[in-house]
């Protein structure tokens, strides 16, 4: 459950009290001070929105607005986000080109993404047929090493059978 609310920020008061070369940052820091005091959060909790940090510091450091009015939001984990309460045209004009850069980018990664997968698929495929003929290959060459031992095979046995017919003429002859 986020928590918004709206404050309209009294500066005047604050920044009236630093010398003028440092006006601009005692109204950040009463900016702040009032947040955390509202808002029941810790002044490193709270982040200042770029629009609102562009007003606080649009006349320079000298002579920042008396009040502002802005718009908190605390999230769950109590972080207080503060920005302008009107946002000036520029802002809706980069929030509405960040949203479609977004979108642009949600539709690349898609696209990317269908085809990585196709081009998944067509690994897989090229190498399940690689597999295959690497098995038709093995068995080709288990069949050529059945066909080409069974003869020398045949020829040992002759062979053999001509060494020992000496040893049965004589087992004969006995």
């Amino acid at each position: 459950m986020a928590l918004e609310r709206e404050y309209n920020i009294p500066l005047r008061r604050e920044w009236l009290k630093a010398p003028k070369h440092k006006r601009a940052n005692k109204a950040g820091r009463a900016l702040k001070e009032f947040l955390a005091r509202h808002m029941r959060a810790n002044k490193k909790d709270i982040k200042v929105g770029k629009w609102l940090n562009q007003a606080i510091w649009e006349h320079g450091m000298k002579m920042p607005p008396h009040h502002i009015k802005v718009k908190v939001i605390k999230d769950e984990e109590g972080i207080v986000r503060a920005e302008l309460a009107i946002l000036p045209k520029e802002a809706i004009e980069e929030m509405k080109k960040a949203e479609e850069e977004k979108k642009k980018t949600e539709k690349k990664k898609s696209e990317k993404g269908a085809e990585k997968e196709k081009k998944e698929e067509e690994k897989e495929a090229s190498e399940e047929e690689a597999k295959e003929e690497e098995k038709e290959k093995k068995e080709k060459e288990k069949i050529m090493k059945q066909v080409v031992e069974k003869p020398k095979e045949h020829v040992l046995t002759k062979e053999k059978k001509a060494m020992n017919a000496p040893l049965r003429r004589m087992a004969l002859e006995k």
